[in-house]
């Protein structure tokens, strides 16, 4: 058996991971060098046509700047909020339900970063809520890993279903955000994780850590099972939005009834918030305003222009969704603008730092999508070899494909810091291994959803940019060591519920 075609397949992915942990490259460096490997290979080993080429090119530049229009809107619209003071007041009535540190990381890090993460994602809830974590008490380390341990379950349907829509567009997903959403239940030990965490190093760490499990395992349930409806009756866009929604709602009832929360009030800050609510200006409806209008024009917008393409011929026939959350944030905060009086020069501002911050997402992921569509369309060619995709997936066909899954998703979101992006690495090679063997490609597609939003805890992009927030400097390794035991144990969790779905075990 010829192995060469098999090892020229995974050369370029094994340059792309030595140059980000051996030579600490950019991401946008190690995406640009794997692409220009990947072409090499395909115009003189592959000899693949130019036509399939172009293609490729030309359909990762338009997928990735779908997520361009994305990332500009959720920072337009965070750096609106910003600046408006809305953030700080939000975090003010998150933190003045309860005293008790316990229950405030909850709050802020599970349900309050869920919803950034529903509505914004690309990073935005971990840099929003670390900060807010900071100003209740945690020393920066402690809140930059609840931050990343809030920056995963969340993470599977990310700005409005972005990681499914986009991540794995071109695969039928019909069903594959239910069997997420039942999948994603492991998640409700993560709030447990959180409290492990905040507790390490107290003095009565084992009656701290135990008086709040109860609590942090109701608020695993109250996000997660509303999550799942919104799977069931809305689709991907929703079940983050509605999890965070429903469960903070239902959680401040559980904590106004001091139901399940710790018998003791223990708070991190030595000085009373008494001045922090005098400087408070908004009301809780002012504050929460903008994004619940934001809500209601997402299910507006999807409800009328949800199926709404605008069919494009570049050479080959393709479509634009008009249905893009992006849109939608600039329209929102636009909205917001204008109720609130902002000045139209800070709008403009606030759009030169929403493009600094796209910009270089954009380019990285233009050019892993470019990568994977060169191995979809590597198959059409004048050699005979099979495409690369064939090639990668057929290594991958194992009754050990419900293992491989997960692992793989957790793996791409741990290099590039995206469950998007980690899904368009993987799932077209998942998509054909699990057609290959007879196995369903809704569930072994969920459980790569799932294992990626699970990986994300550990993405090197949100440590970096959560270290640079917080003052902390070259501690991803430490990070990295505190993450990894939680996010191992749930992906041994769903990967074992595969092997038992698949009669593997």
């Amino acid at each position: 058996m010829d192995y060469l075609p098999l090892v020229l397949s995974i050369l370029p992915f094994l340059v792309f991971i030595f140059l980000l942990f051996r030579k600490k490259t950019t991401l946008l460096l190690a995406s640009s060098i794997t692409l220009g490997l990947y072409t090499i290979l395909a115009i003189f080993y592959w000899q693949i046509l130019g036509s399939a080429l172009y293609i490729s090119y030309v359909k990762g530049a338009l997928l990735a700047f779908d997520i361009f229009i994305i990332i500009f809107g959720a920072i337009f619209f965070l750096e609106l909020l910003k600046d408006l003071k809305i953030i700080k007041n939000i975090s003010y009535y998150l933190s003045s339900l309860s005293a008790d540190y316990r229950v405030q990381v909850i709050l802020i890090a599970w349900f309050f970063e869920a919803f950034l993460e529903g509505t914004s994602g690309f990073g935005i809830p971990a840099a929003v809520a670390i900060p807010l974590l900071v100003g209740i008490g945690l020393s920066p380390f402690r809140a930059l890993v609840v931050g990343l341990l809030g920056n995963s379950v969340a993470s599977i349907f990310g700005a409005a279903g972005t990681p499914i829509k986009v991540g794995l567009a071109t695969l039928s997903v019909a069903n594959v955000p239910i069997f997420a959403s039942i999948f994603n239940f492991v998640g409700v030990l993560i709030p447990v994780f959180m409290v492990w965490v905040v507790t390490s190093g107290r003095p009565n760490r084992k009656k701290e850590f135990l008086e709040a499990v109860p609590f942090a395992l109701l608020s695993g349930f109250l996000f997660l099972i509303p999550s799942y409806f919104g799977a069931k009756f809305l689709g991907q866009e929703f079940p983050t939005i509605i999890g965070s929604i429903v469960g903070l709602i239902l959680v401040t009832i559980s904590v106004k009834l001091k139901f399940l929360i710790p018998k003791n009030n223990v708070s991190l800050q030595k000085e009373d918030i008494t001045q922090d609510k005098k400087e408070n200006k908004f009301s809780a409806l002012k504050s929460f305003m903008p994004y619940l209008i934001l809500v209601g024009f997402l299910i507006l917008a999807k409800v009328l222009i949800g199926h709404i393409s605008i069919p494009l011929n570049l050479g080959f026939k393709t479509s634009f969704s008009l249905f893009n959350p992006g849109f939608i944030f600039i329209i929102v905060a636009i909205l917001v603008s204008i109720i609130w009086k902002s000045k139209i020069r800070k709008l403009v501002n606030f759009s030169k730092t929403a493009f600094k911050g796209a910009i270089f997402p954009f380019l990285s992921i233009a050019a892993i999508l470019a990568v994977v569509q060169i191995m979809i369309n590597s198959g059409q060619n004048s050699s005979g070899l099979a495409s690369v995709i064939s090639l990668i997936s057929d290594s991958f066909q194992s009754k050990l494909l419900p293992v491989f899954a997960p692992i793989a998703g957790a793996f791409g979101a741990f290099l590039t810091g995206s469950t998007t992006t980690s899904n368009v690495m993987f799932g077209t090679l998942l998509n054909s291994a699990s057609l290959g063997i007879g196995f369903s490609t809704d569930i072994i597609l969920s459980l790569l959803v799932v294992g990626a939003g699970l990986g994300s805890m550990m993405g090197l992009a949100d440590i970096l940019t959560a270290e640079a927030i917080v003052g902390v400097k070259n501690q991803e390794t430490k990070v990295v060591k505190a993450v990894i035991l939680p996010c191992l144990l749930c992906l041994m969790i769903i990967a074992l519920i595969g092997l038992k779905i698949f009669q593997v075990i």
